[in-house]
């Protein structure tokens, strides 16, 4: 494919992150794998809470390390989308979130995106050390599980919660 390149976030791309934000908001879409960007004010607020949980000496309370990732187009330069690696997992990622979170913006859907997305950040699971990768969705998402089952996922099961449905993938990384 290589349509994509996976770039770490810096103040140069703040505009193209908030528009990425504020696209989202207009839509009512969820906004996995941005590392909380829908829950900051500013770009700087955002960008701070993004260098701190990069190392788990620094991380924010209640959270685990993460490297987010902003999902750039090679021709063009185009913000695709937002890939979140989280480095470990918690007892509640373990569960209901995983290692991978992901979104891509409403025009670019359907495109083969969010799967060259998580191929690319499986690359990076495995720098990481990071051997057996958990991925989750909801049930109703058949589109999120598509893209995990084509990067080799297997699904483990299903956790049900109150009227939600989460399915729990693995993909086992050489």
């Amino acid at each position: 494919m290589n349509r994509l390149k996976l770039v770490l976030p810096t103040p140069e791309y703040k505009n193209k992150i908030m528009d990425y934000k504020s696209e989202f908001i207009e839509n009512g879409d969820s906004m996995d794998g941005t590392a909380g960007l829908r829950n900051t004010e500013t770009f700087e607020e955002w960008y701070g809470a993004f260098c701190d949980n990069l190392k788990e000496e620094t991380v924010r309370d209640g959270l685990v390390p993460a490297t987010t990732y902003m999902a750039i187009s090679i021709d063009g330069g185009r913000l695709i989308g937002m890939i979140d690696i989280r480095h470990r997992l918690n007892d509640s990622l373990l569960n209901l979130g995983g290692h991978i979170g992901y979104s891509v913006r409403k025009p670019e859907r359907q495109q083969g995106y969010a799967t060259e997305m998580l191929e690319l950040a499986l690359i990076e699971c495995v720098k990481l050390n990071i051997k057996k990768v958990l991925i989750t969705c909801d049930k109703d998402n058949v589109a999120s599980a598509k893209t995990i089952i084509k990067n080799g996922a297997e699904l483990e099961n299903e956790i049900s919660e109150g009227n939600r449905i989460t399915q729990r993938y693995w993909i086992t990384l050489d």
